[in-house]
C-alpha cells in the first residue's frame, strides 16, 4: 500500500480507492474530504492515469492551490502541474480562451468585476432615460445574473411571457430590453462578466458538439468539491463533460448548503443519484476538527430539518466544554462580553489572536464588535470588506493594464483617459460614445479614425490629446508583447504619471494610496516570479489580469497577520477555529427575517447555524441581547429558535433560563374580584415598597398640570435638515448624494448613494451626517 494511504482510516480509504464509475461521498464537517479528493487524485495518477485526464473544480482558489500542493508532495511538482485544477470560474475562463473564437469573442477578452458590470447597467439606465428609483442598478444588475445562472439568456427572456409579466408587475417593463443592451456592450468591449463564465461554457458545449466532445475525451475523471454548492449552470457543465465516460466523483455535505441566494441548488446533491446509473455512495461521518459537546449539539441542530440526506457525524475527541450561551443587555454590551472573554483565554490558554473568529449573519454586527476590540487593544481582521483590488487606485492601474490587452475595453477606456486629468472633458467623451454606437465599434477604434469622423467636431487641442492617449496605449501594448507583468506594470504607474499625481495629495490618505501601488507592483513582482515555475506560463500582464479577476473572497493569504477573525458565516464556511463566537442569535436576525417564508428558506438558514457551529474546533460561544438598534429604533429582542433546537445537556447558560420575572405595569389588584385569592401564593413585598394605593384628588389635579408629551414632529425637529441632491459625510460610509427623502416626523428617512456603504436608508433624528453641499 502506497503510505499516503495508511493515513486515511477505513471509511476515508474506501471512496479513495475507487477510480472508476460515479460516486457521491457525503462528507461531515470536519471529516477530511480534502484529504480524500487529494489522495485520490494521487492515487489515480499513482495507477497511470494521466494527469491531463483529470479535471478537478473547487470553490475557492485557495481549496485548489492547497491540494495542488499535497499532491505535488506525493507525485512531484512537474507531474501535478499538468492537472486542471481550479475554481469553475477559472478553469471554464481557461477553455473559453482556448474556444473564444467559436463565439465571436477575442481570446484575450476582459472579464468584468461585479463594479465593471454595475457601471455599464447604471450608464445603460441613464442612456435610457428611466427612472434610477425604479431601476436601481444592483437591483438590474442581480436580476440578470440570477438570469444568466438560470440559463435564461436574452432571446429566451422575450420567449417566455410569465418572466416578462413578472418583471412588467414590479413596475420594470424594461428590463428585457437592459438585458439585452447589457449583453451586446459587454460582446462589443469584448468583455465577460462572470456569470458569462458559466453561459458561454454552456453555449459552447452546447452549440459545438465538436467541443464538447474534445473535452470529454480531455477530461475522462472528474472530481467536484463541495458539490452542495453548485447552482443550475455549473451542474449541467459538469453533467455534459461526464456523460462520456461517467467517471465523476462529487463530495460534499447537504447539511452546508447554504447559498441558494447565489443561486446554489441542493438538489444537485440530493439527486444525484438519480443523475446516473451505478453510483456508489460513501459517507465520512468522523469529525476529526470538533470537540464532543460541539459535534453533538451541532448533530441536535441538522437533526430538525426534513430535507435532508442520512448521516450520523460523530467524533473520537473529548466531550470538552459545553457551548456558552449568555444573555445580554444590549450589542454594545455584547461586544463588550465577546472581547473580554477573548481577552481572558488569550492569557489563561496563551492563545493567538487568529485562533479566534466572531461570526456574525450580517456586515451591520460587526461595528459593536469592532469597537469593543479596539478599546481592549485586541487587533482584528474584517473578511468580506472592501477588497484590495477594489480600491480607486488599484482600479486606476488595473484598468490602464486591461486596456493594452483588450483596447475595446470601454469600462477601462472610460475609467483612465482623463485621468490623471489631461482636459479630456465629458462632451468630448460623449461625442465618442456616440459615435462608436452609431458605427458598432469601440471607442478606442473610434479614436484610431478620428481623420475619418469630421462630423465629431473635435478641436486641435482635444484632438492632440486624443492622439497623445492612443499613442501612449499603443507603446504600452507593444512593451507587453515581450515584457513580464512586473515590467509593464512599473512602466504604466510611472510613465501615465498616476504616481505623481497621487505624490501632490500630501495627506495620510493620499500615502496609502501610494503604498496601496507599491504593495500591487510587489504582488506582481511575487506573481511573475511564482508562473516562472509552471510550464505553460510566461508572467504575462494577460495572465495576472486573470489570476485577479478570478480571485475568490477567502484567497487572501493572512496567515501571517495574527488577527482576530470577523466576518459573515457565509464567509466562514470551510474555515475553522479553535474558539468561536456566534453572535446576534435572535429572532428575526437569525434566522433572519428575510428567510422564514417558507420552510426551505427556514431550513437553509438551520444549516447555517450547523456551519457557523460546526467551525468551532475547542469551544464554541453564542450570545443574544434583550434589545439591539434595528434601522435607527431600539428595539426588543427574542432568543433565537435555534437556541431551543440544541439539546439542553450541550449548553451552559452564563445567565440562569428561569431567572427572568415579568414587572407588571399596572395594579394586579384590578383583578381582585375575579380571581380567587386563596389559589394564589402570597409574595411578601420588597423592602422599601410603597403600598399601592388610589392617588388622591390633589395628585390628579397636580399630574394633569404637567406639561403634555411633545407631538412627533415636535421631537424630531433635531433632526438633520436635508434636500435631495445634497452632498454629505457619515463618519463611518464617507461621502455620498442624497438620492430622496420620506416620511415625516420621527420616521423621516433619507436615501443615500455613499461611496463606502453603497445605498443605504437612514433614519434623519439618528443620522450623524454632515452636509457638505
Amino acid at each position: 500500500m502506497e503510505a499516503y494511504l495508511a493515513e486515511l482510516n477505513d471509511a476515508q480509504r474506501a471512496p479513495t480507492l475507487q477510480i472508476d464509475g460515479p460516486m457521491i461521498v457525503i462528507a461531515g464537517a470536519g471529516s477530511g474530504k480534502t484529504r480524500v479528493l487529494t489522495y485520490r487524485i494521487a492515487y489515480m495518477m499513482s495507477k497511470g492515469i494521466d494527469a491531463f485526464n483529470i479535471l478537478a473544480l473547487t470553490f475557492t482558489n485557495k481549496a485548489a492551490r492547497e491540494m495542488q500542493h499535497r499532491i505535488s508532495q506525493i507525485v512531484g511538482r512537474s507531474e501535478a502541474k499538468n492537472l486542471w485544477m481550479g475554481t469553475f470560474h477559472s478553469v471554464f475562463a481557461k477553455i473559453l480562451r482556448f474556444e473564444a473564437d467559436k463565439l465571436g469573442y477575442p481570446s484575450n477578452f476582459t472579464i468584468y468585476d461585479t463594479q465593471d458590470s454595475q457601471s455599464v447597467i447604471r450608464a445603460i439606465i441613464k442612456d435610457m432615460q428611466l427612472d434610477k428609483d425604479v431601476y436601481k442598478y444592483k437591483q438590474v444588475y442581480s436580476r440578470i445574473s440570477s438570469y444568466k445562472n438560470s440559463l435564461i439568456t436574452v432571446k429566451a427572456y422575450f420567449n417566455n411571457p410569465e418572466l416578462m409579466e413578472a418583471d412588467a408587475m414590479s413596475k420594470k417593463p424594461r428590463m428585457g430590453d437592459i438585458y439585452q443592451e447589457y449583453v451586446q456592450r459587454c460582446f462589443k468591449a469584448g468583455a465577460m462578466d462572470f456569470d458569462d463564465l458559466l453561459l458561454k461554457t454552456n453555449e459552447l458545449l452546447n452549440r459545438f458538439p465538436e467541443v464538447l466532445q474534445k473535452y470529454q475525451n480531455r477530461f475522462r475523471y472528474i472530481l467536484v468539491d463541495e458539490y452542495q454548492d453548485t447552482n443550475h449552470s455549473q451542474y449541467l457543465i459538469v453533467k455534459a463533460l461526464s456523460d462520456k465516460f461517467q467517471n465523476i466523483c462529487v463530495v460534499g455535505d447537504d447539511a452546508q448548503s447554504i447559498y441558494a441566494f447565489r443561486g446554489a441548488n441542493i438538489n444537485n446533491i440530493l439527486n444525484f443519484q438519480k443523475d446516473y446509473d451505478g453510483v456508489e455512495m460513501y459517507r465520512l461521518e468522523q469529525n476529526y476538527r470538533s470537540t464532543g459537546n460541539i459535534v453533538n449539539a451541532a448533530n441536535s441542530i441538522i437533526d430538525k430539518n426534513q430535507t435532508k440526506l442520512d448521516k450520523v457525524v460523530w467524533t473520537a475527541n473529548d466531550d470538552g466544554p459545553k457551548i456558552v450561551v449568555n444573555r445580554l443587555l444590549t450589542d454594545g454590551e455584547e461586544g463588550r462580553f465577546v472581547a473580554s472573554s477573548i481577552f481572558e483565554n488569550k492569557m489563561q490558554q496563551q492563545m493567538a489572536n487568529g485562533d479566534f473568529a466572531i461570526l456574525y449573519r450580517t456586515n451591520a454586527q460587526s461595528r459593536a464588535m469592532e469597537d469593543a476590540l479596539r478599546k481592549k487593544d485586541i487587533p482584528y481582521r474584517i473578511y468580506g470588506g472592501l477588497s484590495f483590488y477594489q480600491r480607486k487606485e488599484i482600479k486606476d492601474v488595473l484598468s490602464y493594464l486591461r486596456l493594452l490587452i483588450n483596447p475595446k475595453d470601454e469600462e477601462a477606456l472610460k475609467r483612465v483617459i482623463n485621468y490623471p486629468a489631461r482636459g479630456i472633458g465629458a462632451t468630448t467623451m460623449d461625442r465618442l460614445s456616440i459615435a462608436a454606437n452609431k458605427y458598432g465599434k469601440s471607442i478606442f477604434e473610434v479614436l484610431e479614425n478620428l481623420d475619418h469622423l469630421p462630423e465629431l467636431k473635435i478641436t486641435k487641442s482635444t484632438r492632440t490629446k486624443l492622439d497623445n492617449f492612443v499613442n501612449m496605449i499603443k507603446h504600452f501594448t507593444i512593451l507587453a508583447q515581450n515584457a513580464d507583468a512586473f515590467t509593464v506594470a512599473d512602466t504604466v504607474t510611472k510613465k501615465t504619471g498616476l504616481v505623481q499625481e497621487l505624490k501632490k495629495d500630501g495627506t495620510p490618505e493620499g500615502i496609502a494610496r501610494i503604498e496601496n501601488i507599491e504593495e500591487l507592483l510587489n504582488g506582481i513582482k511575487d506573481f511573475v516570479e511564482e508562473q516562472k515555475e509552471l510550464a505553460d506560463a510566461n508572467g504575462s500582464i494577460a495572465e495576472f489580469l486573470e489570476d485577479v479577476a478570478l480571485a475568490t473572497d477567502m484567497d487572501k493569504d493572512t496567515e501571517d497577520e495574527d488577527r482576530v477573525a470577523l466576518m459573515t458565516i457565509h464567509l466562514a464556511k470551510g474555515l475553522e477555529f479553535p474558539y468561536v463566537y456566534i453572535v446576534g442569535m435572535e429572532e428575526d436576525l437569525f434566522p433572519s427575517a428575510m428567510s422564514m417564508n417558507t420552510r426551505s428558506e427556514l431550513e437553509e438558514e438551520r444549516r447555517l447555524f450547523y456551519v457557523a457551529v460546526t467551525r468551532a474546533e475547542k469551544q464554541a460561544f453564542l450570545t443574544y441581547t434583550q434589545s439591539r438598534y434595528r434601522w435607527g429604533k431600539l428595539v426588543d429582542a427574542e432568543p433565537s429558535r435555534f437556541i431551543e433546537e440544541i439539546d439542553d445537556k450541550y449548553l451552559d447558560y452564563m445567565i440562569p433560563q428561569d431567572d427572568y420575572k415579568y414587572k407588571p405595569l399596572i395594579n394586579t389588584d384590578i383583578f381582585g374580584d375575579e380571581v380567587d385569592k386563596s389559589k394564589l401564593r402570597q409574595t411578601k413585598p420588597k423592602a422599601g415598597t410603597p403600598p399601592a394605593h388610589k392617588p388622591t384628588e390633589e395628585q390628579l389635579r397636580k399630574l394633569r398640570k404637567l406639561r403634555p408629551a411633545a407631538s412627533e414632529p415636535e421631537k424630531a425637529s433635531n433632526a438633520i435638515q436635508l434636500d435631495v441632491g445634497n452632498e454629505v459625510e457619515h463618519m463611518r460610509f464617507g461621502k455620498g448624494k442624497v438620492l430622496g427623502i420620506e416620511g415625516v416626523g420621527q420616521d423621516k428617512k433619507a436615501e443615500i448613494d455613499f461611496e463606502n456603504g453603497g445605498i443605504k436608508k437612514l433614519l434623519l433624528r439618528f443620522a450623524k451626517l454632515n452636509i457638505l453641499k
